[in-house]
């Protein structure tokens, strides 16, 4: 059984063509502290690459990915 991830913040990112899910991302995590978690949810399957791409230029750390029905959720830890 694995544990649920607690998110601090979610950003509902459907529907946004590339790059922009990463872009709102890259904004909305410098809300939220270092230490905390931001639930980013897309449509967009240009995200698989973009998110991992970005998390390891900006220091933040993706803890987690979940795919379903055209929906990936990214966990991504607030790191810097």
């Amino acid at each position: 059984m694995s544990e649920e991830l607690r998110s601090d913040k979610v950003m509902d990112l459907k529907g946004l063509p590339c790059p922009m899910p990463v872009v709102k991302v890259s904004k909305g995590i410098k809300e939220v502290e270092i230490g905390q978690v931001v639930e980013a949810v897309t449509s967009d399957p240009g995200a698989l690459a973009d998110f991992p791409a970005w998390a390891r230029t900006s220091g933040n750390e993706i803890l987690k990915t979940e795919q379903s029905d055209g929906v990936i959720k990214f966990y991504i830890k607030r790191n810097a």
